[in-house]
């Protein structure tokens, strides 16, 4: 088995390949990141889920299943490139998750927001460019690819061998969404760091109680609440996806799993909710969790994240922590050379993981 931690700018993409109990070889993708984690067409360069996608034709494997977590724009315009970009990709990909905003209407009982709306722009033809623009749930639908059933906390769904124990949401965060989401209100500028906060001690976030400003407060986003996050089991080896979720809710269904601060579940590694944002991980979440590893998914850009407050929590609950991160300059920039002598922080450059 392998998870590769791929390059997705701001955003999230994750692909996980295994063999199945009949040895036939099955690829899960999680997010698709910015558009350039496919395709940038301001420098014409592609990106490094193109070329696992490539990868995949050419061993004459498929998509067993692609997962958009949430309707960020880091978590799905690498998937719209995909589809724009390639007219083969519809037979290549097996199934489809994903929330929609007319789905959760129907499957609620609740007014339909017109702001959830997801449209995909196809071009006509290469040659002339010209573009429709499509709502992507009727393009999945068309294609087959997506079985127009909500993905919900609690569901336990095996895919080829995997199984997925969904953590969120929750039918009462996709009622909030439906009821409280405007494209325009800025959700993200909450949970960023305002200004970046690497320049500052680590010991000074290690103790939170110590100034009001660095008391932990939850990520009010209600796209971010609405994230598909999930315990991931293959074999013996169990990992944590946490998209961009609200640590409270994540919380309290590991609870109702059995997982407390003196029964923590177990797992290889860690994905930290909202690119390590500051308003995404709190103590009694990663109390819940036992894990030496850590991935924070960003190139830093947009929002300032990771927070440094959030790996401090990090380290105030496990000091061995490893932190994996898929960009250089955020794991060179972030902690100070005072911070690894003081914590001994062991931080590094993964692109996958094998088991």
């Amino acid at each position: 088995m392998n998870i590769k931690f791929l390059k997705a700018h701001k955003g999230d993409c994750f692909l996980i390949s295994f063999e199945d109990t009949t040895k036939v070889k099955r690829n899960i993708i999680i997010d698709g990141g910015m558009d350039g984690t496919y395709y940038d067409p301001s420098s014409g360069q592609y990106g490094e889920l193109k070329a696992e996608i490539d990868a995949i034709k050419i061993r004459k494997e498929n998509i067993d299943l692609l997962v958009l977590t949430h309707i960020d724009n880091d978590h799905v315009c690498g998937f719209l490139r995909l589809f724009q970009m390639d007219k083969n990709a519809p037979t290549l990909i097996k199934k489809v998750w994903f929330n929609s905003g007319k789905l959760i209407a129907e499957t609620l009982n609740s007014p339909q927001n017109d702001e959830l709306n997801l449209e995909l722009k196809l071009s006509s033809t290469l040659a002339t460019g010209v573009h429709e623009a499509v709502a992507f749930e009727d393009f999945l639908l068309r294609n087959k690819i997506w079985e127009r059933k909500l993905i919900l906390m609690d569901d336990e769904i095996d895919v080829h061998g995997a199984t997925f124990q969904i953590l969120s949401p929750s039918t009462t965060q996709l009622n909030k969404l439906m009821k409280e989401y405007h494209e325009k209100t800025g959700d993200d500028v909450y949970t960023g760091s305002g200004e970046k906060d690497w320049n500052t001690d680590i010991k000074i976030f290690i103790d939170e109680g110590g100034d009001k400003k660095y008391r932990f407060k939850q990520d009010k986003s209600v796209k971010n609440g609405s994230s598909i996050s999930f315990i991931l089991s293959l074999g013996k080896e169990k990992f944590l996806f946490l998209a961009d979720s609200l640590p409270v809710g994540i919380t309290r269904s590991l609870k109702k799993l059995g997982y407390t601060p003196t029964n923590p579940l177990i797992v290889n590694f860690m994905k930290v909710s909202h690119h390590g944002s500051k308003a995404n991980t709190n103590k009694e979440l990663l109390a819940s969790v036992s894990t030496e590893n850590y991935l924070i998914s960003t190139d830093s850009s947009g929002h300032d994240h990771p927070s440094k407050q959030t790996l401090a929590r990090i380290i105030g609950k496990n000091p061995n922590a490893v932190f994996h991160f898929n960009y250089e300059h955020v794991r060179d920039g972030v902690f100070s050379t005072q911070d690894r002598a003081n914590f001994r922080i062991r931080a590094r450059i993964t692109k996958e993981f094998i088991y």
